[in-house]
């Protein structure tokens, strides 16, 4: 091995330091009262990421992947008699379809092809014709293409037609602008592994109190709850279920990595810029994005493989120097790769990983 490894995937992230060390601090009881002390200031912290979330929004801890997250804000929110509607371009956005379906859930999709936007008059004109729809649910990043989802579109819709928004959030939280109020955020769902820099373990929902404490029978599922975890942090700190322990520990370590360093703004100036010199760099060898540019949120970019190289060889030629990139997903995956910019990435690794990537591609130029 020459080095350490850059992780170019969408999480999990390569952690800091201070992070990993977190980790490792010790063995520790999920019941005792420090740790309930651990779980109040993280489920803080989480909320404030976004300042203005905290009026009507609080945070519930549990453990598992962003997934989790996703599937437990659908398993406790919505309810068994009327209609969510899944607005998606994407892997994830069908993904969430299909957690509707799997939990009993009446569900309408409005699918719109992997390469294109949301068509936000689609989505109006399904508004007006199914009264019967109760929350949109959709992908703020949708990391199958890299696209940033024009969810401030969709929540002046969900705002105007009084339909809550169910956001998954798990690949921009703590990167991306987020705006529970004018987008009409019933609930989001995030993960500690990808922009907030922790380790995997943890992932959280962000959800209205008042829906949080409703008396309301439509939760199908007894490990994702969300109101039955939400009582017992609110007065206790303490969890119905065993959390990731020591990822919390280091979750709070980013959290606090994350206040320190300016917040999500400058995270977000950060990945941009990141992304930016990647795109410049594969651009000089004849290699461009899948997408406009403008398209892309700050995370992550995807890029038309050459056609002189495999996805399997390019990603073997850079593992045998410690970089990690992502392949596409379905339809897409024999045709591009993608390279995300979160994590501890120093100008050092930047710089190694743009000549490895001028290496690798600039043999294949014609």
């Amino acid at each position: 091995m020459r080095g350490r490894t850059l992780l170019l995937n969408p999480g999990p992230v390569v952690l800091s330091d201070r992070v990993r060390a977190a980790l490792a601090a010790g063995d520790a009881c999920h019941r005792e009262p420090e740790f309930a002390a651990l779980t109040k200031e993280v489920l803080g912290r989480l909320r404030d990421v976004y300042p203005h979330s905290g009026r009507l929004h609080a945070a519930v801890l549990l453990a598992g992947s962003g997934t989790c997250a996703v599937e437990a804000m659908l398993a406790t929110l919505t309810p068994r008699d009327r209609i969510t509607l899944v607005v998606s371009n994407g892997v994830y956005g069908d993904r969430m379809a299909a957690m509707l379906r799997a939990h009993g859930k009446p569900v309408s999709e409005l699918s719109f092809p992997w390469l294109e936007g949301i068509d936000l008059e689609a989505v109006e004109a399904r508004l007006q014709e199914e009264p019967a729809i109760s929350y949109v649910a959709s992908v703020h990043h949708e990391t199958t293409t890299g696209r940033l989802n024009d969810i401030a579109g969709l929540g002046r819709l969900c705002r105007t037609y009084d339909r809550p928004l169910l956001l998954d959030a798990v690949s921009s939280f703590g990167a991306e602008s987020v705006d529970v109020d004018a987008w009409n955020v019933a609930a989001l769902a995030g993960t500690a592994n990808k922009c907030l820099h922790g380790a995997p373990g943890p992932c959280f929902v962000l959800a209205r109190t008042d829906l949080l404490e409703a008396d309301i029978p439509d939760v199908t599922s007894v490990y994702l709850d969300l109101r039955r975890y939400y009582g017992i942090q609110r007065d206790s700190g303490y969890s119905p279920f065993t959390p990731a322990v020591n990822s919390v520990y280091a979750l709070r370590e980013a959290l606090l990595e994350l206040d320190e360093g300016g917040g999500w703004k400058s995270r977000q100036a950060r990945y941009q810029e990141r992304s930016e010199r990647v795109t410049a760099c594969l651009r000089d060898t004849g290699v461009d994005t899948l997408l406009p540019v403008e398209s892309y949120s700050c995370v992550l970019r995807s890029y038309r493989l050459p056609q002189a190289i495999s996805y399997q060889s390019l990603h073997d030629r850079l593992r045998e120097q410690d970089i990690v990139i992502y392949g596409g997903q379905g339809d897409l995956g024999g045709d591009i790769f993608r390279v995300a910019c979160m994590g501890e990435i120093s100008d050092e690794d930047m710089n190694r990983l743009l000549r490895a990537l001028k290496d690798c591609l600039g043999r294949t130029r014609p």
